[in-house]
């Protein structure tokens, strides 16, 4: 029986797992999308939006039919996807919401014990968090905007002694804390916004009265963290989800007896072998997943297949790391760059921006790692993703400010 992964083999597996593997021309549809964020797991949510938010991106690099619309659709009104947490706010396939009741748990027991918590929510957060709760239930749904103050100016008056830090009120904070522990839920965005409500009013009762144990928690944790992933050591499978401990995940992967997990060894980039624990499927998957199509992708610095920093430098020897909190002066390459990934390869960094005003997509930055080289038939795969981007993003132009890459 084979025990081992060549790093071509593993980069192949690796990209067919995340969705990155078939054509851009596919039969994605509005009704598919929960099947696709099921395959990935979740999709990663993020503010910035110098050329598109990242959930927005993270799907649009998988299918060249995506409309935005398509998240609000099964978001809002069908109720197929909820944001919570995983490693960080993410979109989530509803069937699995029953087992964030011990995420819901242990996001408490980690949360009060947290002095930023604690110095954001005041003396008093039980009855801060018992005001919010009581006001939604009598006036609906709100943003956190909509509870600084009451018609008496008293309504969760920061106290004195308490800190705000970027907007966090105490009021802020309670709606977060209560959506975490799963008090409340998101049932929209506005502006990017979120709206909460009683989680009663968002989540079917269908996977709201579905309860499992700890036992049926944690293992669904690692069995869907391993399917996702198709190998890594124990503390990767417990930070997949976030959801489990370490220790928790080292236990389950040797409590398996390899019906759920077995040991193999992994080629890196480099040619060491690393032992790690694999999904007993593994030759199985590899035998479906096909060669990656030959264009280029623009990653988002969020998408899941670079989500581990210290794996996509093991499996693809690139290290890739967001400068957004790095002071210009102190950065490697450009605020927000986008990798570059060339079949099972990633060739380069690319930084953009739309710019609505001259409606140009503009490139801005541009760097190829080291030993690649800018050939004629690359050059016309980068533009093809560019041009893809340009009509995504309804722009008339594409115009590159560096000498780098010039169009």
């Amino acid at each position: 029986m084979r025990n081992e992964l060549t790093n071509s083999d593993a980069r192949r597996l690796f990209l067919f797992l995340h969705g990155l593997s078939g054509s851009l021309k596919d039969n994605h549809n509005k009704e598919t999308l929960p099947g696709m964020i099921k395959r990935i797991g979740f999709v990663q949510i993020d503010s910035i939006k110098t050329v598109e938010r990242a959930h927005h991106h993270i799907l649009f690099s998988r299918s060249n039919s995506y409309d935005h619309s398509w998240l609000d659709y099964h978001l809002e009104e069908k109720r197929g996807l909820f944001e919570n947490w995983t490693h960080d706010a993410s979109i989530i396939p509803m069937e699995f919401f029953p087992y964030w009741g011990h995420r819901f748990l242990r996001a408490r027991d980690k949360l009060v014990g947290s002095r930023w918590w604690k110095n954001r929510m005041g003396n008093d957060p039980d009855e801060i968090c018992r005001r919010v709760l009581h006001y939604i239930e009598q006036n609906g749904a709100v943003k956190s905007r909509d509870l600084r103050w009451n018609r008496d100016n008293e309504f969760l008056k920061q106290p004195q002694n308490t800190a705000s830090w970027w907007g966090w009120n105490p009021s802020k904070a309670a709606l977060v804390f209560l959506w975490r522990t799963g008090k409340l839920a998101v049932a929209k965005r506005e502006g990017f916004q979120k709206v909460y409500d009683l989680t009663e009013r968002v989540i079917p009762d269908i996977y709201r009265n579905v309860h499992y144990s700890e036992k049926e928690y944690i293992d669904w944790n690692c069995t869907t963290a391993i399917e996702n992933i198709g190998f890594g050591s124990h503390t990767e499978i417990a930070n997949y989800w976030e959801g489990v401990m370490p220790q928790e995940a080292k236990t389950w992967c040797e409590n398996s007896s390899n019906n759920y997990a077995m040991k193999i060894e992994i080629e890196t980039e480099s040619g060491e072998k690393v032992v790690s624990w694999a999904h007993p499927d593994i030759f199985s998957w590899l035998e479906m997943a096909p060669d990656p199509p030959n264009i280029v992708r623009f990653l988002s610095p969020f998408d899941p297949l670079i989500r581990d920093r210290k794996r996509t430098q093991r499996l693809f020897g690139f290290d890739f790391k967001i400068e957004i909190y790095v002071p210009q002066s102190k950065r490697v390459y450009g605020y927000y760059v986008y990798p570059m990934l060339e079949r099972d390869r990633f060739i380069g960094r690319i930084e953009m921006k739309s710019d609505k005003k001259s409606h140009n997509l503009v490139v801005c930055g541009f760097w190829l790692e080291p030993g690649v080289r800018l050939t004629k038939r690359r050059k016309k795969m980068i533009e093809s993703e560019l041009r893809r981007w340009r009509t995504l993003l309804e722009l008339s132009q594409i115009k590159s400010t560096v000498k780098e890459f010039r169009l």
